[in-house]
């Protein structure tokens, strides 16, 4: 499985965090393991002070496709529901300041 997700495409955001505004999709990857099964508890990580969430629009892709004319693409995905995206602000930023990929501040 793999999680993938779209960042910086929601514009108040992009003003609260003063971050740049992207021309493009800025995609990253979350690890399987991010997603809390049933029934089990949350932790926030010990490796961070300042944790925030945010409510994220979540789209099972159920087929593999490739440029898929947008009248199909009702098609590749069998389920829509909500999830809540954390993120380690300090590290992400540690990460961004570096200029490193910020993965690391949404693996938890």
């Amino acid at each position: 499985m793999k999680i993938i997700c779209i960042g910086r495409n929601y514009t108040d955001h992009i003003a609260e965090l003063q971050n740049e505004r992207p021309t493009e999709p800025v995609v990253f990857l979350k690890p399987d393991t991010s997603i809390l099964l049933h029934k089990q508890p949350f932790f926030i990580p010990s490796f961070s002070n300042d944790v925030h969430h945010e409510v994220e629009v979540v789209v099972r892709i159920n087929r593999i496709g490739k440029h898929i004319d947008k009248k199909f693409a009702h098609k590749y995905y069998n389920e829509i529901g909500l999830g809540i995206d954390f993120t380690a602000r300090d590290v992400q930023q540690r990460c961004k300041e570096k200029g490193l990929p910020w993965g690391e501040s949404k693996i938890f």
